[in-house]
């Protein structure tokens, strides 16, 4: 094979290998549905536990919700939200602790919306109903889980 004929073979061979470099590219995180329902209940220091569902890629996963929330918090309550988890790749990625400034006075059948963040950066955007009557001014401390 002559130096020319080598030299085009390599070229073609590089120029192949960096156009499917650039065809993969980074892994982009995605987005997915979430339905979250969360028992509270406290004085000064509240308790909640609950159960969810993420939707990732049409699959479906079951959450364990819990967590304590430190501050002024008095009463008991129901919320079921749902909503989107952005920044998600992996169904694992949505388990941690999730933290969000939050004040607010809900009354029976109110309407709560919050967003969320895990330390993998997962957002989650959530609206809903709130059942019962709570007071909350506090920094609030979620734990998410796979089941």
């Amino acid at each position: 094979m002559s130096n020319k004929r080598v030299r085009l073979a390599i070229g073609a061979v590089s120029a192949l290998l960096c156009a499917a470099v650039l065809a993969v590219g980074p892994a982009q995180a995605g987005s997915g549905t979430v339905a979250i329902e969360i028992y509270k209940a406290g004085f000064i220091v509240g308790v909640s536990g609950g159960k969810g569902r993420l939707t990732l890629d049409g699959k479906s996963y079951n959450l364990s919700v819990g967590g304590v929330s430190l501050g002024a918090t008095i009463g008991a309550s129901k919320a079921e939200l749902i909503g989107e988890a952005e920044n998600i790749s992996n169904p694992s990625d949505i388990q941690g602790t999730y933290t969000a400034v939050q004040a607010g006075v809900a009354a029976a059948g109110g309407t709560k919306t919050a967003q969320l963040k895990n330390s993998k950066g997962v957002v989650l955007k959530l609206r809903g109903k709130q059942i019962g009557l709570e007071f909350s001014l506090d920094l609030s401390g979620m734990q998410i889980s796979l089941k």
